[in-house]
């Protein structure tokens, strides 16, 4: 099948069109011709004054469902809902049922997606079943097409469990992903620890829960000379522990969660358990902390910290609801609506393609003639309201319904496939 997009701005700082406003000619899974009004037929064109294209975005951390938790996500239903926001490549969590803790298990999320519009990338349970006691066959599983390592959700409590999967990584260049809390502190915590915690009368999480598990991970890391990725990042002070890492020299990489940087935890004072996410909505200087992060480069990637949910795990009183909200469809959007002024497209595209890649050692993809065609097509200035029709995913737990944005995934193209939002 043969596509062309007409008219599109390139974002892309490794490509020679970066900037420019170009024709993209696509036949099967290669970029064939690039220049100005060409002459060819195909099969679909995209012409919509004012849209962009850069190379497909990646979001490393996703809960998939399947095996399972079908009836929240399942493998189609997931990869509909990524193109939708704009992704060609996912990062599967290993929080599935059985756990992606053996090469089995990692297998079967590659053959599912070989060859698919959106690429499902396993990511290997550091412990069987996510239980934090015997470390897994991590080499195996990396041979199988793990990229990365992590309990996922599961934060590695033991010193000693983390500092093995440190070492042990090193073997292939590996790189570990924890997501910081110390539920030691956080038990049975429902929001950021506050001023407004404290009005609503919940227990709350304290930064500090976040901070100590940061610290000690980048020890570890020193230590273990090897390589860490911080997932989903919220207290202000994790951020300066990392830039401090950093500037060290020390290979440690982190993300944040969209709706970390859109809400602080007075969006919570109504009691919707949307807004009930790991990490928790922290304050307005958490927040304005996070946005200095992304501009000086501390902060890599930015991710939807997609956790679907039965509308049963819910709707419920606020202290017996589960964590987390979808994220896929609305993760552009939000934060282009949000971080107007504080990043430019070019530095979004970095956090949402570019940087994903070069971290977890991804295939690189740029806009160029001959280069492979993964590519995310965007409209930066669209304004569009989010309907419960606008969701792919089997579920619907979003605090963004009914909610104005601006920024607009038009599709993506990947694998010789495209896809086009309906809406």
């Amino acid at each position: 099948m043969n596509f062309l997009l007409r008219k599109a701005t390139v974002i892309d700082s490794n490509s020679p069109y970066h900037g420019k406003v170009v024709d993209i000619f696509i036949e099967g899974d290669k970029i064939t011709s690039i220049g100005s009004e060409l002459k060819r037929k195909a099969d679909q064109v995209i012409e919509i004054e004012g849209i962009h294209v850069s190379p497909g975005w990646v979001d490393i951390g996703v809960q998939v469902g399947d095996p399972g938790f079908e009836h929240r996500e399942d493998l189609r239903s997931v990869s509909a809902a990524a193109a939708s926001g704009g992704f060609t490549a996912i990062g599967a969590q290993p929080n599935t049922y059985p756990v992606v803790d053996g090469k089995t298990e990692v297998a079967y999320l590659v053959q599912h997606s070989r060859g698919k519009l959106v690429d499902i990338l396993p990511i290997a349970a550091i412990t069987a079943k996510c239980q934090g006691k015997d470390i897994t066959e991590m080499i195996d599983m990396h041979h199988a097409g793990a990229i990365a390592f992590s309990d996922g959700n599961h934060a590695i409590a033991d010193n000693g469990m983390i500092l093995r999967a440190l070492e042990y990584v090193k073997a292939f260049d590996g790189i570990v992903i924890n997501q910081p809390l110390d539920r030691t502190l956080a038990f049975e915590g429902q929001m950021h620890e506050g001023v407004v915690s404290t009005s609503l009368g919940m227990k709350g999480i304290p930064n500090l829960a976040e901070d100590l598990m940061v610290q000690r991970d980048i020890y570890l890391t020193q230590y273990a000379e090897s390589r860490l990725h911080l997932a989903n990042l919220s207290s202000q002070f994790a951020v300066e522990l990392v830039r401090r890492a950093k500037a060290k020299g020390l290979k440690i990489s982190c993300s944040v969660a969209a709706l970390n940087l859109a809400f602080d935890d007075r969006a919570l004072v109504e009691f919707d358990s949307n807004y009930k996410v790991l990490p928790p909505l922290r304050s307005h200087e958490d927040i304005e902390a996070l946005k200095q992060g992304l501009k000086d480069g501390t902060i890599d990637l930015i991710g939807s910290n997609h956790v679907p949910l039965e509308e049963e795990a819910k709707k419920l009183e606020f202290p017996y609801a589960d964590f987390g909200a979808i994220g896929l469809e609305t993760t552009y959007a939000l934060v282009n609506t949000h971080l107007e002024g504080v990043l430019s497209q070019t530095e979004l595209v970095e956090k949402l393609a570019i940087n994903p890649r070069r971290i977890f050692n991804l295939e690189e993809i740029t806009v160029r003639e001959g280069a492979k065609a993964n590519l995310t097509v965007f409209h930066p200035h669209q304004t569009w309201t989010f309907e419960r029709s606008h969701i792919f995913s089997k579920s619907g737990n979003s605090p963004l319904l009914g909610k104005r944005l601006k920024g607009k995934v038009i599709g993506v193209v990947n694998n010789g496939s495209a896809f086009i939002n309906p809406h």
